[in-house]
């Protein structure tokens, strides 16, 4: 008997560790919170489309190209994008995978981030600036749900691969690197620390 494992869905994990990178999130904290105090027009965009928080999607989302210390992590995270991208076997030709958007999220207590995808890109991602204990992590829908049909559920406790959601936890200096067509979300925050985050896309160029 043969069981093929076919079109599987990848996902990069990364922890970016070292001193170095603790100074370089250091930076990134502060960065975060005098941007969600200084950007008038996205928090006047979040207070429609981000109830509770605060997302620079709308309003500064090239921060890659504004913010020095942004582009050094910019650096960092284009090492494993070429990795993940070799994972996937690409072939890119004579173009390559880069940055198009970076932003960042705040998500205090209650705030979620609902069901969505990443159109038009290739690879997407989050790196955790501050992930306060209990935070929610990253929940990501099997992309298949919508052609399950009759298919009975599955156990509670069976393995990763097999279940409909999973979702992988947030830490406070970890990378997380999928294809921009996977659908995910995050749960509503249940404790009283802020949970931040940069998101970014890359587009193959």
């Amino acid at each position: 008997m043969t069981l093929h494992t076919l079109f599987p869905t990848r996902i990069h994990s990364a922890r970016l560790s070292g001193a170095a990178n603790q100074l370089l999130n250091a930076r990134l904290l502060r960065e975060c919170r005098q941007l969600a105090l200084d950007d008038v027009a996205g928090q006047r965009w979040s207070a429609d489309n981000y109830p509770g928080g605060y997302t620079s999607y709308a309003s500064v989302a090239h921060m890659q190209q504004m913010s020095p210390t942004f582009a050094q992590l910019q650096r960092r995270i284009n090492t494993h994008v070429r990795r993940f991208a070799a994972e996937l076997q690409f072939d890119l030709g004579d173009r390559v995978l880069a940055m198009t958007d970076c932003w960042v999220n705040v998500m205090p207590r209650g705030v979620t981030h609902s069901l969505h995808l990443h159109p038009l890109s290739v690879v997407s991602g989050t790196y955790y600036v501050r992930m306060p204990r209990g935070a929610p992590g990253l929940k990501f829908e099997d992309p298949r749900l919508d052609r399950y049909m009759g298919a009975p559920p599955r156990h509670p406790d069976a393995r990763i691969e097999n279940r409909q959601w999973v979702t992988l936890p947030a830490v406070a200096g970890q990378l997380l690197l999928f294809e921009s067509w996977l659908r995910h979300e995050v749960p509503p925050n249940p404790v009283n620390g802020e949970r931040i985050s940069i998101s970014f896309n890359y587009g193959w160029i």
